[in-house]
């Protein structure tokens, strides 16, 4: 038996995010503050382009690194298997962008980590054997009880950002709304 490398979006990301733990580990986290953090930091600041999208490789602990790649490698290669590399790849730019945007241009703290690609993929998932026309009742469900959570859980203070695991929700219920109308579009041509 080899080893495949079944999931190379998924795998690649999560070996990116642990270099970059290691990187913060030998800097004593002056590199995930440097370069993987979307901080507040405006339009002029050039690193604000790039951490719009590297924040979600920086990590605070090897405990939240761990529990956010473990549901990340529980989910994402079934959803990479289901709507392909390239169409992965775009969803994890795409919600990147959207809560690093977020983090810099409307909130006052720095944002890092995959929370929002874990609570985009734990969306997305509800969406795996959906039919035309229909609502599946996973999304209803999952909806209720992860982003039902993190709006509750947003009125306390904490370190956590609820703000980006809602946005990242958002996101999977988009991709998996819009990739049933695209599908249905594309059997009428």
């Amino acid at each position: 038996m080899k080893i495949h490398y079944n999931s190379p979006v998924i795998l690649t990301f999560s070996l990116i995010a642990f270099a970059v733990m290691i990187i913060s580990s030998l800097t004593a986290g002056t590199s995930t503050t440097t370069l993987f953090t979307a901080w507040p930091s405006g339009l002029l600041n050039p690193l604000s382009y790039v951490r719009m999208f590297t924040h979600v490789l920086g990590h605070v602990s090897w405990e939240h690194l761990f529990g956010n790649l473990t549901l990340i490698l529980l989910i994402g290669p079934l959803l990479e298997e289901k709507y392909g590399s390239s169409t992965m790849l775009t969803m994890i730019v795409i919600t990147a962008l959207i809560t690093g945007i977020i983090a810099i241009f409307f909130t006052n703290t720095g944002l890092l980590g995959a929370s929002g690609i874990v609570f985009m993929l734990i969306l997305l998932s509800s969406f795996a054997n959906i039919k035309s026309g229909h609502i599946p009742l996973t999304f209803i469900i999952i909806v209720a009880l992860f982003l039902g959570k993190e709006f509750i859980a947003s009125l306390k203070p904490d370190a956590v950002s609820q703000f980006a695991h809602i946005m990242g929700g958002i996101c999977g219920s988009f991709f998996g709304f819009f990739h049933i109308d695209h599908k249905k579009k594309g059997k009428k041509s």
